[in-house]
């Protein structure tokens, strides 16, 4: 049975997709723009920043499904640029601890909205 996870801590979808899916003891949530859900907008313009508020949307989106971070599977990570990768390993390596979820990264030509970062999960519930 599939159940949408949805919440105001995190910007709503901007197309025809839901924020998360449970199905079973699994979240899978959509990809996270760097939107601040408070204001609608980018958090900054800086991919740093914006991995952050990333990383601050996917914790909501756990929280109101009853699970956190510390239970994620994997990720998938989605740059501008991937020049980027290391000073954004920094801001992840703080939302997560050993044994770190599995992750993919790419570096994309364009992310909607003209993010510079992009963050999905599946997370354990």
């Amino acid at each position: 049975m599939l159940t949408e996870i949805r919440t105001q801590n995190a910007p709503g979808a901007v197309g025809p997709f839901s924020q998360a899916i449970q199905v079973g003891n699994l979240l899978f949530v959509s990809g996270q723009l760097p939107i601040d859900p408070t204001t609608g907008e980018f958090a900054s313009d800086d991919a740093v920043a914006q991995a952050e508020q990333c990383l601050q949307n996917l914790t909501a989106i756990a929280e109101a499904a009853g699970t956190d971070l510390s239970k994620t599977v994997k990720t998938t990570v989605l740059l501008t640029d991937l020049g980027k990768f290391a000073e954004i390993n920094t801001v992840y390596a703080r939302f997560f601890a050993e044994p770190y979820p599995a992750r993919a990264c790419y570096e994309v030509s364009a992310l909607p909205k003209g993010a510079k970062v992009e963050i999905e999960a599946i997370i354990a519930i």
